[in-house]
């Protein structure tokens, strides 16, 4: 039992003609496949690489960010804000969850519900002005 080795013709391909291909492809006159059949390209994705390295069209789908100076400061400052905001709020949720077993559990120990119950007064509620009138004039 033998192994040979088969090596592979590796074909180097000039600048110009990388160029000439990339460009066509990006113009629209010949697709991948098209231009790999047309020129005799053997790589599968020889192409997508030349059109990543050389190609001008993957540009198009980046986003550019234009900022002034002061921006990367403030937007630092900004999160550095938030996150101590976020503390602050996840610290008051703390006490109001611990505030509230102590209400729990002195509800148990006394018997008694020690939470006030919201009820509105007739004195507290706005009173049109028609009825006032009524009340003035009795």
């Amino acid at each position: 039992m033998e192994t040979k080795l088969i090596q592979k013709e590796k074909v180097i391909y000039s600048r110009a003609f990388r160029l000439k291909v990339v460009h066509e492809v990006e113009s629209g006159k010949l697709n991948k496949s098209q231009a790999k059949e047309l020129y005799g390209i053997k790589g599968e994705s020889t192409i997508n690489c030349w059109i990543r390295k050389m190609g001008k069209n993957h540009l198009m789908n980046k986003v550019v960010r234009i900022e002034l100076k002061d921006e990367p400061a403030k937007l630092k400052e900004l999160k550095l804000h938030t996150r101590v905001l976020e503390k602050a709020l996840a610290e008051a949720h703390l006490k109001l969850m611990a505030y509230e077993s102590y209400i729990e559990v002195a509800e148990e120990e006394l018997g008694m519900s020690l939470k006030k119950k919201l009820e509105l007064k007739q004195s507290a509620l706005p009173i049109k002005k028609e009825k006032r009138k009524e009340r003035e004039q009795k």
